[in-house]
């Protein structure tokens, strides 16, 4: 039997036997989404502990949750939002000003960028951990995940306006990071 949502598609019958507390069919659901969940953590965290322990607290979540996935979306953009929900939570609640870009000023940029020129084949990925926590969250979301800047605003509890600086300053920081 196939469960109809709202709009008329269909839910997937190993996401209606996890809503109906299946938890091996929740463990199928893990084992294809962990991976990109996992990915998202750690690009917005830049920690790899720290991101699995994110990706573990999401999917407790999704597992409290799934019965009010309705199947509007595909679920995988379900756990991804809640995923972004998860990292944004914990980054409000920790100690650092993880949603303000702190300004950076031109010696400390100066510097980073000669740390880049003596490692030439320094990756995205570590040039993305160089930056501060705010800029790097709006940086994902915007670059890598697609969202606009007043979803960003929306999620951050930034105003658009601030998303839209934020992002030119970590363009500008991770072109600078990454010139040789």
């Amino acid at each position: 039997m196939v469960a109809v949502n709202e709009v008329g598609g269909s839910i997937d019958d190993t996401v209606q036997r996890a809503q109906s507390g299946d938890v091996d069919a929740f463990e199928s659901l893990y084992r294809v989404h962990a991976p990109a969940v996992y990915a998202l953590c750690r690009r917005m965290i830049g920690d790899e502990v720290r991101a699995r322990e994110l990706m573990q607290d999401v999917f407790v979540r999704a597992w409290e949750r799934l019965t009010t996935f309705r199947g509007q979306s595909s679920l995988g953009t379900w756990l991804h939002r809640l995923a972004v929900n998860v990292v944004l939570a914990h980054l409000r609640t920790s100690k650092r000003d993880a949603l303000r870009l702190i300004e950076t000023d031109d010696a400390q940029i100066a510097g980073r960028s000669a740390h880049a020129q003596l490692d030439a084949r320094m990756d995205l990925e570590s040039a993305l951990l160089k930056l501060p926590v705010g800029a790097r969250t709006v940086l994902v979301l915007y670059d890598v995940h697609g969202y606009s800047h007043d979803e960003i605003a929306q999620m951050t509890g930034i105003a658009a306006g601030t998303a839209r600086a934020q992002l030119w300053r970590a363009r500008r920081a991770l072109t600078r990071l990454l010139s040789p």
